[in-house]
């Protein structure tokens, strides 16, 4: 470096003008070079993370904060970089093997394997599906919108976004959708939490509490879902990323990772610092009572159209993830086409299959259903099944990546220890606090 400066400096104007300005140039158009092609192969991650704020999610922080305060809120600093660690594993898997996760593992491991992870996921999706699509009919109940009505109108546009629509189509929908979650980042700057009573809470965490526990199962599961893994995986692979694409999808996970915590730190911030501030240890009854806790920073209409907003974005994008990751897992294992680059007459069992399970989940919310404790279960069940999921992810990057990209060594060990850690954790909270 010194001497690059030395001769700069030494060098005539006419010389330096020549020889300066082409480096330069060079340099920015490798800066512009990289942010290219990070805006082109952005989506996947972005989606995955969006969709991981889903309706569950979010009302399992806010149950958190409204019950726990602030304790919960350094889990939602420490889940960002397992959430990329894990991710990223699907990004390599995606690129490398071209194959969604549960056609991989039916390649790797056989048939029977498959349908016992795919089995998995379909739980999962189940249980996500229906919280999404009640969050979806919570707001509308708030807006006095029946829930029979916001089913047909949910179910009847996505089904027609599907069938209409390319991978990429779907993708931009999608980020579109989900951003209207930031809304909730504004919400916790504008409830003015006390910073220093977060601090105290967050160092005096009651791990003899066994509904503290329970809590702790339901925020892990509620950071790392089974569809996830698929979906991603799958995502990436329809899009056709390749290894020149790695660096940049890894950039999409990283900053998709650190949103999707954002927004959960914040709803849980926000509750905490009303309804955890001034009823302590309650929980959470109703989707109302969330709304009620912005209502007094942002005003009534103001505080209900932004929760409308979040919680809608937060639900719709999770329904489109889901929807599209169960249907594509069913393919794999069955063999049918299950790609969104295939028009209705040339997979009509994948895009039936879609139609099917958002009309299923429309009828069974239609029907009424408890959300608050609803999604706060289903994300419990979703760390119960994480060893079964991170284990097959955990195996297939140790064994089928190309040589260069095979987790291996230090770091496979790290990543070992992570998932052991986390899956470990969620199910050991989730059974003791389901036992109490």
């Amino acid at each position: 470096m010194r001497i690059i400066l030395d001769s700069v400096l030494t060098m005539p104007l006419d010389t330096h003008t020549v020889e300066v300005l082409p480096r330069t140039e060079a340099a920015a158009g490798r800066r512009r070079s990289r942010w290219l092609r990070l805006l082109a192969v952005a989506g996947p991650g972005m989606v995955v993370m969006l969709a991981d704020t889903d309706a569950g999610s979010l009302v399992t922080a806010a149950q958190s904060g409204a019950e726990s305060g602030y304790r919960l809120l350094l889990l939602q600093i420490v889940m960002v970089p397992i959430l990329f660690i894990v991710q990223e594993l699907t990004v390599r898997l995606g690129i490398f093997t071209g194959h969604g996760h549960g056609h991989a593992i039916r390649l790797h491991f056989g048939r029977f394997w498959a349908w016992v992870s795919v089995a998995t996921l379909l739980l999962a999706c189940v249980g996500a599906l229906v919280t999404e699509l009640s969050g979806i009919a919570g707001v509308g109940a708030l807006l006095g919108i029946p829930a029979w009505l916001s089913m047909l109108i949910v179910a009847a546009g996505l089904t027609a976004m599907v069938c209409n629509g390319s991978y990429l189509t779907v993708e931009r929908i999608a980020l579109a959708i989900g951003l209207f979650e930031c809304v909730f980042l504004v919400v916790a700057w504008q409830a003015k939490p006390d910073l220093s009573a977060a601090w105290t809470q967050i160092m005096q965490v009651p791990f003899a509490d066994h509904r503290h526990l329970y809590l702790v199962a339901a925020n892990i599961g509620a950071v790392i879902m089974p569809w996830m893994v698929f979906y991603q995986q799958s995502a990436v692979a329809e899009k056709g990323l390749t290894a020149a694409d790695l660096r940049a999808a890894r950039w999409d996970t990283a900053i998709g990772s650190v949103l999707t915590q954002a927004v959960m730190a914040a709803v849980l911030v926000a509750v905490a610092a009303t309804i955890g501030r001034t009823q302590p240890g309650k929980p959470l009854d109703t989707v109302q009572q969330i709304v009620d806790a912005l209502t007094p920073f942002l005003g009534r209409w103001a505080g209900t159209l932004m929760f409308a907003l979040g919680m809608v974005g937060a639900a719709l994008v999770a329904t489109i993830v889901v929807t599209l990751t169960a249907a594509r897992a069913l393919g794999e294992v069955m063999g049918f086409e299950h790609s969104l680059r295939h028009r209705p007459q040339e997979a009509p069992w994948f895009y039936g299959a879609c139609a099917l399970i958002l009309a299923l989940g429309g009828v069974l919310v239609a029907s009424g259903v408890d959300l608050v404790e609803l999604s706060v279960g289903v994300q419990v069940m979703n760390a119960l099944l994480l060893p079964i999921v991170l284990g097959f992810l955990f195996l297939l990057a140790r064994r089928v990546l190309p040589a260069p990209y095979r987790l291996k060594g230090a770091y496979a060990v790290l990543v070992g220890a992570t998932i052991a850690l986390t899956a470990g954790l969620g199910l050991y909270a989730g059974i003791v606090g389901m036992l109490s």
